[in-house]
């Protein structure tokens, strides 16, 4: 019979090579899965096909793992490295496990009690044949899983680039002995727990069935909450309650996805070749933190951060790739042109209008539609900034949709509902140029067909892309950790913890974004390059500080989940070089060659700069203290960063708390020591000359930040009453003036909305008295500080400006 079935698999393989394309998940499982193939494995597959272990045992031979037909040698003993759980499928239900199968379980269990430095890894593994989770439909029987024989080819010919192979966290046999002992009933309990992973599993890669998508309409529209809206409506208006119900049915068909798979699937197959013409790949990290969420049955909200409309595309691309359910993605009407809406539309998006302001009937249903979706099970993607970042920064969280996922929370969800914090990054971003325009006074062009065309034509070389799963965030723990109350009067529609729970929620989704930034080439060597007053550097400091910047990332790590380059600084320099439409020159004199931003290029760079401004904030600012300074104790060191770190940390989402912020100090100025950047003598920080150079680099990192603290706070020196509209009006004139008087070009510099957060903390750190005036003795303390780390000529525009502004 063995030497039949082995005949069989020859047969099969040759044809299968051909219509089957490797594709596992993870895509590297003996790291992301930390295997130990040192120790022996054995592979669970669900039900028996020798059509499927064919194609996993492709996979397994290219990903480095044990072959699944070689048989384990254990002290002389061989057992089968694969087993199949069951027989398959009969019409309406799966049979049980087959005995076979728990007789080798159990034969495993039994070498373990003779041999205690064994260790058998059991590592569950399926095939999945395309991805189609059905519709919805009560009047057919649900779809059977795809058969042997002449279905099964139908099934390659057809899914093969849509075929997965998917390995999941293996389970130790050694651990199983050890706390469940090793009897026939612990081998059946094994088989048992595999069938219900494998019954999850698919689930979790499908998803629930596609709605119907008017049969959802009708049950909506005879919801009470949207009933209640109608009649409001046709009261206020003056209208009939049917003329509201017409206008209610028009706004969900505005609203709503319509979701295909076989749309998917073509969408697979462009988005495939588009990452192929625009990026040298795509790097994804922690997506086994998604996949367990799934596998758990939670309901998943996906919030990335956005840079630019690729990252629509990105993060369902990636998603489908990682094994998991493409989500619902909530979109701006402002994409619902032709022909894209449409296509958008099948790919999971649904649209929403800028504003809800003044429109009840509008807010409710799209409200009562995005608890539906979490009622259902389908995952939801939305972008809380609520617009793409001009700047590369994170914006300020813009907390309505975060409003809603609490609200359905509260109501009728019995899932827990789970936040995905996503960064997503690129070496190059399409619309780049535009932003460049747009920050410097161009309106902003409406999107159609065209532009897309016109951005298709710049497709070229733009580097790698960047997607992180952050750390997620379970809204029932942080509630029951932060708002123990939350439970109480759940039909309280916003109750006393709500607001604050909405703000709390919607700033850690940004910190653990900010936590899970990439650092590349790119956005190092523009750091590097803007930190020169001139924008050149010579290649040789240009590379001393890429070495310095990687030094410091890698010995004082900002968080776990940090993407760090594994490239050389020549290498990085090297490829960033390489890459189209940057905007670097190389220039050649006696001396060497000297490295420059061209102009126009600086603006751009500074995008990419403030994508990981955040991590090396506070090195600068340590940097900028001891270098102003000259020479200072350290505890003055960290007085002056604590009374500056609060601003810092709410401006760009910075997670290291305040009572661990002497800690982190402490490393930094180790780090400067070690590299020899500062001087370290009996308590004393002081500069050291040979590498005073790069120590100035690094201040610049924090100077146009402290700059603007500096504006604000001596416009409230002059004028400690000054309304807070004034304010930020006030201190964005200055900060054009200086700006212009001093070639700052960061994008953000003179940004109303930057003032305005810098404004906020001021109160919230009691700057502000119960009148409303500034605290000028905290003030004069702040600006003692600020004054010895800015430029004397900057202080002069900046205290001329303001007594221009009195007058």
């Amino acid at each position: 019979m063995s030497g039949f079935l082995n005949l069989y698999r020859k047969v099969l393989e040759l044809p299968l090579s051909f219509l089957v394309k490797n594709n596992p998940i993870p895509h590297n499982p003996i790291e992301e899965l930390k295997l130990d193939i040192s120790q022996p494995v054995v592979y669970v597959l669900p039900y028996t096909s020798q059509t499927d272990l064919v194609i996993f045992r492709k996979n397994c031979i290219s990903l480095g793992l044990p072959d699944p037909v070689v048989a384990n040698n254990i002290h002389g003993k061989k057992l089968p490295r694969f087993v199949f759980l069951d027989e398959g499928r009969q019409i309406f239900k799966s049979k049980g496990a087959k005995k076979e199968t728990e007789n080798v379980f159990y034969n495993y269990l039994e070498l373990h009690r003779v041999y205690p430095d064994l260790d058998v890894q059991v590592i569950p593994v399926s095939v999945l044949w395309g991805r189609s989770p059905g519709h919805e439909d009560k009047g057919k029987l649900p779809k059977l899983r795809l058969l042997n024989g002449i279905q099964k080819t139908a099934a390659a010919i057809w899914f093969g680039r849509d075929t997965f192979v998917r390995f999941s966290q293996a389970v130790s046999l050694r651990y199983m002995v050890n706390e469940h002992g090793a009897d026939k009933s612990i081998a059946q309990k094994l088989a048992r727990v595999a069938k219900i992973h494998f019954s999850k599993q698919r689930i979790s890669a499908t998803g629930p069935r596609l709605p119907n998508r008017q049969a959802m309409f009708n049950k909506l529209l005879q919801s009470p909450t949207i009933l209640n809206a109608i009649a409001d409506e046709a009261k206020s208006k003056n209208i009939s309650e049917q003329k509201a119900r017409q206008e209610a049915e028009k706004i969900l068909d505005e609203i709503a996805a319509n979701v295909s798979y076989e749309g998917l699937r073509v969408a697979d197959r462009f988005l495939r070749w588009l990452w192929n013409k625009l990026y040298q790949g795509i790097e994804v990290q922690n997506a086994d933190r998604v996949r367990k969420l799934a596998l758990d049955g939670h309901e998943i909200v996906y919030v990335p951060c956005h840079r630019s409309h690729i990252d629509y595309l990105l993060l369902s691309y990636v998603l489908y790739h990682q094994g998991l359910v493409t989500p619902h993605i909530a979109a701006g009407i402002n994409l619902n042109f032709w022909p894209v809406g449409a296509m958008f539309r099948r790919g999971g998006a649904f649209f929403i209008r800028r504003t809800f302001k003044g429109n009840r009937l509008y807010s409710t249903i799209f409200r009562e539609y995005l608890a539906e979706l979490f009622h259902r099970g389908y995952s939801v993607e939305y972008f809380i900034e609520g617009g793409r970042s001009r700047t590369g920064r994170l914006l300020a969280p813009k907390t309505g949709m975060m409003s809603m996922t609490l609200q359905a929370l509260q109501q009728r969800q019995t899932r827990p509902i789970t936040v995905v914090p996503v960064y997503v990054g690129y070496e190059h971003v399409l619309e780049v140029d535009t932003y460049a325009k747009e920050l410097r006074g161009a309106a902003k062009e409406k999107e159609n067909a065209g532009l897309v065309l016109r951005v298709i034509k710049k497709l070229r070389n733009l580097g790698k892309g960047y997607v992180n799963f952050a750390e997620p965030i379970t809204l029932s723990n942080y509630l029951n950790q932060h708002y123990p109350e939350w439970k109480e009067n759940p039909d309280e529609e916003r109750p006393l913890w709500f607001n604050k729970a909405v703000d709390g929620i919607s700033n850690q989704v940004m910190i653990n974004i900010n936590n899970s930034a990439a650092v590349n080439a790119m956005n190092l060597t523009g750091t590097a390059l803007l930190s020169s007053r001139q924008r050149a550097l010579t290649r040789e400091q240009l590379l001393e500080q890429l070495e310095s910047y990687l030094q410091y990332l890698r010995n004082v790590p900002y968080s776990p989940d940090v993407i760090l380059p594994s490239d050389s600084a020549q290498e990085m320099l090297k490829h960033v070089l390489n890459l189209d439409r940057v905007g670097i020159l190389v220039e050649k004199d006696n001396f060497g060659e000297i490295i420059r931003l061209e102009r126009n290029s600086a603006v751009l760079m500074t995008y990419y700069r403030n994508n990981i401004q955040h991590l090396f904030v506070l090195p600068s600012l340590v940097a900028s203290i001891v270098l102003h300074y000259e020479a200072i104790q350290k505890n003055l060191v960290l007085d002056a960063v604590s009374k500056l770190y609060p601003f810092l940390k709410k401006e760009l989402f910075l997670h290291v708390a305040v009572e661990d912020l002497s800690v982190r100090v402490e490393a930094i100025i180790n780090e400067l020591h070690r590299q020899q950047l500062i001087k370290f003598n009996e308590n004393v920080l002081s500069i050291n000359r040979s590498r005073v150079r790069i120590l100035q680099l690094w201040s610049a990192g924090v100077r146009e930040i402290l700059q603007r603290y500096a504006i604000t706070a001596a416009i409230l020196q002059n004028t400690p009453d000054m309304p807070k509209n004034a304010l930020e009006k006030e201190s964005q004139s200055v900060a054009q003036r200086l700006s212009v008087l001093h070639g700052i070009n960061a994008p953000e510099f003179f940004d109303k909305a930057v003032f305005a957060a810098f404004i906020v903390s001021l109160k919230e750190n009691g700057y502000f008295n119960q009148e409303g005036n500034a605290d000028t003795e905290k003030l004069d303390s702040l600006m003692g500080i600020l004054n010895h780390m800015i430029s004397a000529e900057v202080n002069l525009t900046i205290k001329s400006a303001v007594e221009k502004g009195e007058e």
